[in-house]
């Protein structure tokens, strides 16, 4: 189990995942047909060169948010999370486009014991994704309930 514990979360603390992925247009057509959104945006070249100011088609952002919180999962909460709580202030401040390779950086925000739960502590995360250029293409805030050491 590679996740950390509640105790072991620092606030302030900033990591840098060591994952990073190349984003392809299978993934924009596979991940827009798999939750039924017809965005032209996301697969439709024509329609992006003639009609965009883009060019090309965009990644679906909601494919974004995911692989940039999935990034961090290996090195921060992967068996240690009871939950995920929420998200917010998702921003998409600049476009992700196929072909670019994406990296993700996590500080921890905030963390605070759990009232309800003995085992358990809620932490904020703030997840940043770039690509290649250091262009910041995503952000969100992510609240996580998480096991404390020793909770079973």
């Amino acid at each position: 189990m590679g996740g950390l514990f509640f105790e072991e979360f620092e606030e302030g603390r900033v990591f840098k995942h060591p994952l990073r992925r190349t984003v392809t247009e299978m993934d924009n057509v596979l991940f827009s047909s798999l939750t039924l959104n017809p965005q032209p945006l996301h697969i439709d070249r024509h329609y992006c060169q003639t009609e965009t100011q883009w060019g090309q088609p965009l990644m679906n952002s909601y494919f974004t948010l995911g692989l940039m919180v999935g990034i961090s999962v290996n090195d921060l909460t992967v068996g240690t999370t009871i939950a995920n709580l929420g998200m917010t202030d998702v921003r998409f401040p600049n476009p992700l486009f196929q072909g670019d390779t994406v990296h993700v950086t996590t500080e921890v925000m905030a963390k605070r014991e759990s009232k309800s739960h003995v085992g358990a502590g809620i932490v904020e995360f703030e997840h940043k994704c770039f690509k290649q250029d250091e262009t910041l293409v995503a952000t969100c805030r992510r609240q996580a309930f998480m096991k404390k050491r020793g909770s079973g």
